[in-house]
């Protein structure tokens, strides 16, 4: 079995797919794998730092405004193709699969007319621009939200979930916190906003940090690296409890995530199939800089379901969100309903619903 992926531009798009890759090397120890991607895209540094064979093309994305440099994205989207084309004839792969970002674009579409089976992983709960065009050229559409639907054709719709779901789930580091400073026994609400944190996140929980000292819950605040010397800067003169561990990254995320009881964090496709498929509960800020609002799509459909409290950024100024925080882990019913919300939307199998899917195109 040999299969080609491609996906760029954020971790996101970049991670489902090689949790995939674990997955069917897990089951075919003999199948080999080829990423297209960009050099200038995150995919370059976590591919090849992950030792997978790494092509790349050169692509841009399409701008939503009338621009000349549209027509230059043109351009390259048919160097992309013929480049592609180039790849996959001398690869010779049994399936090519697209989980998101503009360079899926000329990869997957080359494969198409190559007449090579191709599978396009949809992670959100709005459709991108690249997978809204690839889906009339590929043979299958894998989906992680019943909402997006309605943008693809019926007969190449396949529910499997987000295969980074399923590695999350089998990490177990029982005493992880304490690498954090903090007691693993005690309920613990872990606020983050993303690798690179999140400006608007970080404000709102810097404000509320003094009202941490007489809780009976800690704290583990991932400021991102480039925030944490400014806040930790801030905080010198505070005088905080041991019931807060303030960190500008964590690389063991997934461990983490098994050892805590409430999420504060933005609505990526990646961080929902994580907490869904641990049960977690969350309180959700989405970001609003990201294509068609879709973040804040994502997070509305865990808010529909119980397993959610969502808060606009533009809220964010207003809410008084400690409040929002004891609501939840003040009430042990309440925590326990979303926890159970939250699973109920998760998809533990993902990772191996893909496989399956793929073993079923190439049969």
């Amino acid at each position: 079995m040999k299969i080609v992926l491609s996906g760029g531009g954020t971790g996101g798009h970049v991670y489902p797919a090689l949790a995939f890759l674990r997955e069917c090397k897990r089951q075919h120890p003999d199948a080999e794998f080829l990423y297209i991607g960009t050099e200038k895209g995150l995919e370059s540094d976590i591919v090849k730092h992950a030792g997978i064979p790494f092509e790349a093309i050169e692509i841009t994305g399409f701008k939503r405004s009338l621009s000349f440099e549209n027509v230059k994205t043109i351009t390259r989207f048919l160097k992309g193709v013929k480049r592609s084309k180039e790849i996959l004839r001398d690869y010779q792969p049994d399936c090519v699969i697209g989980t998101g970002g503009y360079v899926c674009g000329p990869v997957v579409y080359a494969a198409a007319k190559l007449d090579i089976p191709t599978i396009i992983h949809e992670q959100n709960s709005i459709a991108g621009l690249t997978n809204k065009f690839l889906s009339r050229y590929a043979d299958k559409v894998a989906i992680c939200f019943e909402e997006v639907s309605d943008s693809f054709a019926s007969e190449k719709i396949v529910f499997t979930g987000n295969p980074r779901a399923s590695e999350v789930i089998r990490t177990d580091q029982p005493d992880v916190l304490k690498e954090y400073n903090l007691d693993p026994a005690k309920k613990t609400v872990l606020a983050f906003g993303g690798s690179r944190g999140a400006k608007a996140i970080n404000e709102a929980v810097w404000k509320i940090l003094p009202e941490w000292c007489n809780k009976d819950y800690q704290l583990l605040y991932v400021t991102g690296e480039v925030h944490y010397d400014k806040i930790k800067d801030q905080l010198k003169d505070m005088n905080l409890t041991e019931n807060i561990s303030i960190q500008p990254f964590i690389y063991d995320m997934p461990a983490v995530l098994n050892h805590v009881n409430l999420v504060i964090s933005r609505a990526g496709a990646t961080t929902l199939a994580e907490i869904t498929a641990l049960g977690l509960p969350s309180i959700l800020i989405p970001s609003p800089y990201v294509t068609a609002n879709h973040q804040e799509n994502n997070a509305r459909s865990l808010e529909r379901n119980g397993a959610s409290v969502v808060i606009t950024q533009t809220e964010l100024v207003e809410v008084d969100l400690m409040a929002k925080i004891d609501a939840i882990m003040s009430d042990e019913a309440k925590l326990n309903k979303m926890a159970y919300a939250a699973k109920e939307l998760g998809v533990k199998d993902a990772a191996d619903r893909f496989v399956k899917l793929v073993e079923q195109l190439i049969r």
